[in-house]
């Protein structure tokens, strides 16, 4: 298989983007991710786009061609749609068509706009990546859901959901430094934990924000770098997608996300790496909550004790494992189709050290991005690797 070289990375801030339009959003992540790449339209082979509510927040379907349209690409151009895993997911069809060598040069990016739409109105939109017979006739929303999978968790494991909090207090930490992400001030655990709860045992703090935005990068396959003398440092070594019954009812466990667990041993086995290998992470944690269970399907922690290893260190800047230096969904925001992009570029300016909270790395070679759809009935996995030659 052809390695996957990543050429270049775009991204516009997270947040509110009031009377701005997806298209306008796309198109600048998309340009600059080619100008970061020093590539024109012409170069690319294919256009991967991933969105999720483009019907319901813009009345706007078809968005592959229109936005593809928005940059000047003149090329086949798909949407994905897996939820909040839609961006992941079009990462991983960029990197199996470069590998087959069914293109050599790829844009794959992201939107979503959701501001507009309100807090109901973006809670309900979001809502319809449950069981819509069996959750969302009942009433289910996305908060409630995360709440029962905390509220298991914490049953399972006798555990204290006050630690809960440090994962807030970590990721709102990480972001202050992001110009990128919707929230850069820093927040206490009293701060937390006083905070209104929005379904217990979660808070107003342990949950993320509704943001616009959009990402994009440009994956190349390593001759295509190599022929157009491109400063692409880093590779995709291993991907991986796993899925999961969607209804939380008819699961084996509310606290383990299998999902997960799969899509990291394929990748895994791909990189050939084990999970001690990792540098650093940038895992969806659209609730403190997921940001545990991402860390143990992904073989950080042993199930149980991913709770407590933000508030035990082990998480933050200067831990083992740091996890969310880009304030990750929790502060960075989440405009969900572009944030399983926006985790490939975090991870690139990480590992190549332009990042702003590349300082908590001592010369770090392997990172991983984990992407989760619903409640993770869809989950993607992506390895990705500092490299310091490009062959022909």
């Amino acid at each position: 298989m052809a390695n996957v070289r990543i050429a270049g990375t775009g991204m516009t801030a997270f947040g509110e983007h009031a009377g701005r339009t997806g298209r306008d959003l796309f198109a600048e992540a998309g340009i600059d991710a080619l100008e970061d790449a020093q590539l024109d339209p012409d170069d690319i082979d294919e256009l991967y786009y991933g969105n999720f509510m483009g019907e319901l927040a813009e009345h706007q379907g078809h968005q592959a061609p229109l936005f593809a349209e928005a940059i000047g690409i003149d090329a086949p151009a798909t949407r994905f749609e897996a939820a909040c895993a839609s961006g992941g997911t079009a990462v991983r069809a960029a990197v199996q068509a470069v590998r087959n060598g069914e293109a050599d040069a790829v844009l794959v990016g992201g939107t979503e706009r959701m501001t507009d739409m309100g807090t109901a109105g973006a809670t309900d939109g979001l809502s319809i990546a449950a069981d819509d017979l069996y959750e969302i006739k009942a009433g289910m929303t996305f908060p409630g859901a995360y709440a029962l999978m905390a509220s298991a968790y914490l049953d399972a494991y006798d555990a204290d959901a006050d630690d809960l909090a440090h994962i807030a207090v970590k990721n709102h930490d990480n972001a202050v430094v992001n110009e990128k992400a919707h929230f850069q001030s820093a927040i206490t655990v009293e701060d937390a934990l006083e905070a209104p709860r929005v379904a217990s045992p979660l808070g107003l703090y342990d949950a993320c924000p509704i943001s616009d935005g959009a990402a994009a990068v440009v994956l190349t396959s390593e001759s295509f770098a190599a022929d157009h003398d491109l400063d692409a440092p880093v590779t995709v070594t291993g991907t991986g997608q796993g899925t999961d019954n969607l209804a939380l009812q008819d699961r084996e466990s509310l606290y383990r996300t299998p999902a997960a667990e799969t899509a990291a041993e394929t990748a895994y086995a791909e990189a050939d790496i084990t999970p001690a290998d990792v540098d650093c992470a940038e895992v969806h944690d659209c609730f403190t909550i997921a940001e545990v269970l991402a860390t143990e399907s992904l073989g950080f922690f042993e199930p149980g004790e991913g709770l407590t290893a933000a508030k035990d260190g082990k998480t933050t800047r200067d831990g083992s494992i740091p996890v969310n230096l880009s304030g990750g969904l929790k502060a960075k925001g989440h405009p969900v189709g572009a944030t399983g992009v926006a985790q490939i570029a975090e991870l690139t300016k990480l590992l190549a050290g332009t990042h702003a909270r590349s300082d908590a790395l001592d010369d770090p070679s392997v990172g991983i991005a984990h992407n989760a759809g619903g409640t993770v009935a869809t989950a993607t996995v992506h390895v990705l690797e500092r490299t310091t030659e490009v062959d022909a």
